[in-house]
This record gives structure tokens, sequence and C-alpha cells, in this order.
């Protein structure tokens, strides 16, 4: 059975390829490196979207400077969008820095250190594997 995506489904997923493409092409602000859209949320009215981003950098000045950026030029973004996307509506735009990469970055690690330290235990005590 298919899967039913709904409008706002379809439209946040039109978002994110479009203001990809924006930020790749028309904002060539020093400040923002390399913007990564990794979701785009859509209320229900189609009138506010969180737009989750993520940047080259990891520090977090340069993190909060580079959204700051971004939000600042939100209703040039804006325009541009309205332009490419044939709705009556564009919604608002909110830039919010994506940390989810980060954070299965860090649980990727600490199950890779999990798994070493099994290793490390198996390989000192080989009696607790016949078990």
């Amino acid at each position: 059975m298919k899967k039913q995506f709904s409008r706002t489904d379809r439209f946040s997923q039109q978002m994110q390829r479009e203001i990809a493409m924006i930020l790749q092409r028309e904002i060539k602000d020093p400040r923002v490196l390399m913007p990564t859209v990794n979701d785009v949320e859509v209320s229900k009215d189609l009138g506010y979207a969180k737009v989750f981003v993520t940047f080259l950098q990891d520090d977090p000045e340069q993190v909060k400077t580079a959204l700051g950026v971004l939000n600042e030029a939100a209703g040039y973004i804006r325009s541009l969008l309205g332009k490419r996307i044939k709705s009556r509506v564009t919604p608002e735009l909110r830039f919010v820095h994506d940390v989810s990469l980060l954070e299965g970055i860090r649980m990727a690690s600490l199950v890779r250190e999990a798994r070493e330290r099994d290793e490390e235990r198996a390989k000192n005590n080989p009696d607790d594997e016949q078990e």
C-alpha cells in the first residue's frame, strides 16, 4: 500500500529543494560557509516555515553568525522562493541550526566506544564468552 503524503509534506520537500538552490547560487556572503538544508517544517496554513540548516563550520560563534545572516536575508530568500514556487502563499522563513547531524555523530561515537570496550573485555576474559 502506498503511503499518502499530505500537501504540507510535498510543499516542504519542494521548498527544501528550492531553498537549497537559492542558498547555493544567490547567497554570496562569506560568513555563510556552505549551508546545507536538511529539512523544512511548514505550518498547516503554509504561513510559516522553519528551515533546518547545517554549515561546514562547527564553531558555535560562526554558526550563530551564519544563522543571523540567513535570518536577516529571509525576506530576500522568501521573495526569490515566491518566484520559483507556484503557490498563492509563500511562507515566512525562519532558519534554525540542525543539531541532529552532530547528535548522530556523537551517538555513533558512543556506540563505537562501547563496542571497543566490549571487545577489549572479551579479549581479557575469554571465559565470559563461553557462558
